[in-house]
């Protein structure tokens, strides 16, 4: 039997464990290896992290079914189907983590079905927990949170992020994007995390959050957490979110959503 609550509240313990380790070492001096290219970094606390979560979470709930940002990297294939699956990022923001910059997290969605039933980011430095469950609302710290409900472009902040992608095409459609949106939105952020950018907007800090190539481990928790606080969660050319296409557009309002994906050009990353 399905029980969300209960699977809330242990994977709450969990992320909280997991905070704690990275919080101890943040500051401290990491080795630090690479995976698909020079800046695609990885610790030993990022896969200490994973598999925290992954054998707390197995150890209760042995059937279900995990998608970790580490355990992919190391080869296993990714493959969402309906049984329940977490949607795990260790620390998101692991160039952060290895630079002491206190902008980092971890990410945790449960998928049942295919749908999003929890979605948890907390940034332990900061002491920011972001939280939410399918038609419960979203909240920080435990209150609640909405958007900015802003609907117009020229008053809009945005978060984005070059990645960890060097491919040139990639590179060449993001530069073409950030020089034609600065002359039409108030300003760009970028926090180094896509989970923590997607939080953004849901707590009103920001207005739009968009990116392409990141993973769904980067993205799977954001998503409920922005629509449970009012927000909406789409492709970027306008279509539906789809977790595993590599590409998120988030905004405050479904009037600011459309208008940025009609002008943005376009990058199609190979899926997840």
């Amino acid at each position: 039997m399905l029980n969300v609550d209960e699977y809330y509240i242990e994977i709450l313990r969990l992320v909280k464990q997991a905070g704690s380790i990275i919080r101890e070492k943040i500051y401290q001096r990491k080795d630090v290896l690479t995976k698909s290219c020079d800046v695609d970094l990885v610790t030993e606390w990022d896969q200490k992290v994973e598999n925290l979560l992954i054998s707390g979470i197995s150890s209760k709930y042995p059937d279900h079914r995990f998608i970790g940002e580490e355990s992919t990297a190391s080869g296993q294939k990714i493959e969402l189907t309906d049984a329940p699956t977490w949607i795990i990022d260790p620390i998101d923001g692991t160039m952060n983590f290895v630079h002491g910059l206190p902008y980092t997290c971890v990410s945790v969605a449960l998928l049942i079905n295919k749908t999003a039933e929890i979605g948890i980011v907390y940034n332990p430095i900061l002491e920011q927990l972001f939280t939410a469950r399918k038609g419960q609302g979203a909240f920080l710290n435990g209150a609640p949170i909405h958007v900015s409900n802003e609907k117009e472009l020229h008053k809009a902040l945005i978060m984005v992020e070059m990645g960890t992608s060097r491919d040139p095409e990639k590179l060449k459609i993001i530069l073409q994007n950030l020089a034609l949106l600065t002359s039409q939105i108030q300003g760009i952020r970028s926090l180094g995390s896509a989970a923590l950018n997607m939080c953004m907007v849901a707590c009103g800090s920001a207005d739009i959050s968009f990116e392409f190539g990141i993973h769904a481990w980067d993205i799977a928790a954001g998503d409920l957490i922005v629509r449970e606080a009012g927000g909406v969660s789409i492709d970027p050319a306008g279509g539906s979110f789809d977790v595993m296409s590599r590409r998120t557009l988030c905004a405050s309002s479904v009037e600011l959503a459309q208008q940025l994906s009609k002008i943005l050009i376009q990058y199609y990353p190979e899926r997840d």
